[in-house]
């Protein structure tokens, strides 16, 4: 016949024995769930540490831009070579230079220069500024705000976008808004 011993059979008044093999006890459970615990509170304890060793900077580019030599320039032209960088347009006119931030006063969008109207448009909402960013038409509530340029040392113009001149202020007369030549 076979030498293999018969399954056992359970009867409900037998307890269930936690073999290696089957179930875990209650006690053991719960202490796995205790050091997983452990463990993970460790963990986020170290991950805080390390990142109290490094500062929160937000490193952002330079505001300052050198753009280019006087001569490069027209008169009467605006400049949109900057714009894909810095979102600024150069203007030359015959007593000298001023820089245009090509952001819409309405919401924020990049309007484009029209050489052929003399004018700066904001594809977005239909607003639109004369040469000098004078607003003239559609839901901008200002004109456009004139940056900061200078003559660095080297005789290129520097422009400098964190520094503002707003036209409602009064401040398009401000050292800084315009670079006499």
């Amino acid at each position: 016949m076979s030498d293999q011993t018969p399954p056992a059979v359970i009867t409900p008044d037998q307890p269930l024995a936690a073999s290696p093999g089957h179930l875990w006890s209650r006690r053991h459970a719960l202490a796995y769930l205790g050091w997983g615990g452990l463990v993970v509170s460790a963990l986020a304890g170290i991950g805080a540490w390390v990142r109290a060793c490094y500062p929160r900077v937000l490193f952002e580019p330079p505001t300052e831009f050198k753009a280019g030599y006087p001569e490069e320039y027209r008169t009467g032209e605006v400049s949109t070579r900057w714009i894909a960088g810095h979102r600024v347009w150069v203007v030359r006119e015959e007593a000298g230079f001023y820089a245009l931030l090509a952001v819409c006063t309405h919401l924020g969008c990049t309007p484009g220069w029209l050489p052929q109207e003399k004018k700066y448009k904001c594809f977005c909402h239909g607003s639109g500024f004369h040469m000098d960013g004078a607003h003239f038409e559609g839901p901008a509530p200002r004109p456009l705000e004139r940056v900061k340029i200078a003559l660095a040392e080297d005789g290129q113009l520097l422009v400098d976008t964190a520094v503002r001149f707003r036209s409602e202020k009064g401040e398009w007369d401000r050292p800084g808004s315009f670079l006499k030549l």
